[in-house]
């Protein structure tokens, strides 16, 4: 016997015996960063609508669908109007929330714009079917999300503030829960903490988890990536601390550099105090579903399939170890994925530690590519790490390279506002330029996040070409 009677551990938990009955809430994934994670987030409006019926009725607490990457593949690979597949899946749940990934002052893109666009933006937003503002900072930086949630809250929605949970010297249990609750006396509905890479361990959620419920009034989420192999032990460990909710995929689109499967966790806790409700015919349904889809688009799939513990040093999100090994393959270069690793996490401590989230993985990712291309670090430094290093994208989580910073700032100071507040309006300016094919406020919001894309998409569907 491991413990004495007299000496085992007294660990209260939701799901001991004789706790009060609490449905556990669990979110779906699948339109957005399920896909995002597994299938390049090439899944087109016309693949999502048949299994919309389907999910609304399983008894999700709400669908998470858009924002994220799939607004930008919408126009740039797709050539689909992502406020079409937003009407079009509105018009489909009735009963469900739907939700959507907004990266602070970033909306959907990887630079920030002028407050009054993202003011614009969530208001169009919430207008069009967004119930749920998941809205979040790549630094974490607070300031950086408070006009969207603000707006969100004014347009009657709820805000959910995402927090990137990072592994680093500088990333601090005690630090996620001053975070948390700047959120919460922001107004924000509830929290969530998400491990992006995959990288924390159970024990490390559990503990965090606990320590969030303790410090806050409002709910806790939870979402990890399956990249290196403990997200389900996460998972249940975050259920055991007192997560209100858990974020999972159906297991088609589950796993690998996705998330936990939902049936799982549906199974596991029938019959308990957090039995979900959820009803598990309907899942193997809506499973079918995406099964199907999986193989429509395999030629996307990643080939992370499995457990990598790399995970625990380059600390690289789901979404973008794809990405990079797209872009070694079509260099000839992919037998130099493990240098490219070492690079990642070399060029993360250089910056101070930025958590794994979008724009900053995909900063830290494509300057660790330019190191290894060119064989010399830092010979050449993107527009985007620049400006990172200037402070236009926020507080850095820890310190910056000091040579870093001296070959940037060249001596100048660093920026310390509200990056935000330094941004001149952009929104007549928007119209005025896309006056010739932008018919309503989404279509200027389109042109002004991604005028490179909107122009040709918007005159398609116009019949202006």
């Amino acid at each position: 016997m491991l413990f004495s009677k007299r000496h085992a551990p007294s660990i209260k938990s939701p799901l001991d015996p004789g706790a009060p009955r609490k449905k556990l809430w669990v979110v779906s994934l699948e339109l957005r960063d399920g896909q995002q994670s597994l299938l390049g987030t090439r899944l087109r409006t016309e693949d999502i609508l048949p299994v919309l019926p389907l999910m609304d009725e399983v008894g999700y607490e709400c669908i998470e669908m858009w924002g994220g990457a799939t607004f930008e593949v919408a126009l740039r690979f797709l050539e689909e109007d992502p406020w079409e597949r937003l009407r079009a899946v509105k018009q489909r749940c009735k009963k469900t929330p739907l939700r959507m990934l907004l990266r602070g002052q970033n909306l959907v893109g990887c630079h920030h714009y002028p407050d009054d666009i993202v003011v614009k933006f969530v208001e169009c937003a919430a207008r069009n079917g967004i119930d749920y503002f998941m809205v979040m900072d790549g630094l974490n930086d607070v300031r950086n999300t408070e006009v969207a949630v603000q707006t969100a809250l004014s347009c009657g929605k709820k805000a959910i503030a995402s927090i990137p949970f990072m592994l680093s010297p500088v990333h601090t249990t005690e630090k996620f829960v001053e975070i948390a609750r700047e959120y919460e006396k922001l107004g924000v509905y509830a929290v969530e903490l998400e491990d992006m890479a995959g990288m924390i361990s159970p024990l490390k959620t559990g503990e965090t988890i606990r320590a969030l419920k303790a410090a806050l009034k409002i709910p806790v989420y939870y979402q990890a990536h399956s990249t290196g192999g403990m997200a389900d032990l996460g998972y249940w460990e975050a259920i055991r601390a007192g997560a209100d909710a858990i974020n999972c995929d159906v297991s088609a689109l589950a796993r690998g550099t996705s998330h936990p499967a939902a049936e799982s966790f549906v199974a596991a806790l029938q019959n308990t105090p957090l039995d979900t409700g959820l009803d598990l015919d309907l899942l193997g349904k809506i499973n079918d579903h995406f099964l199907a889809l999986r193989e429509k688009y395999k030629e996307y799939e990643s080939k992370f399939a499995g457990v990598n513990v790399g995970v625990l040093k380059h600390k690289i999100p789901g979404g973008m170890l794809s990405n990079l090994e797209l872009q070694l393959k079509q260099m000839n270069a992919e037998s130099r994925m493990e240098e490219l690793f070492e690079e990642v996490a070399r060029v993360s401590r250089d910056f101070g530690y930025p958590p794994m989230a979008t724009p900053f993985s995909q900063m830290i990712g494509a300057q660790a590519m330019m190191n290894l291309c060119t064989g010399q670090r830092y010979k050449i430094i993107s527009n985007e790490c620049r400006n990172y290093i200037r402070g236009s994208y926020g507080r850095p989580a820890g310190p910056i390279s000091e040579e870093l910073k001296a070959e940037v700032l060249k001596g100048q100071p660093a920026i310390t506002e509200r990056p935000g507040s330094l941004l001149a309006p952009g929104w007549e300016e928007a119209k005025e330029k896309s006056a010739a094919f932008a018919r309503c406020d989404e279509d200027v919001l389109t042109y002004a996040l991604f005028p490179a894309y909107a122009e040709n998409v918007l005159k398609k569907k116009y019949h202006l070409l």
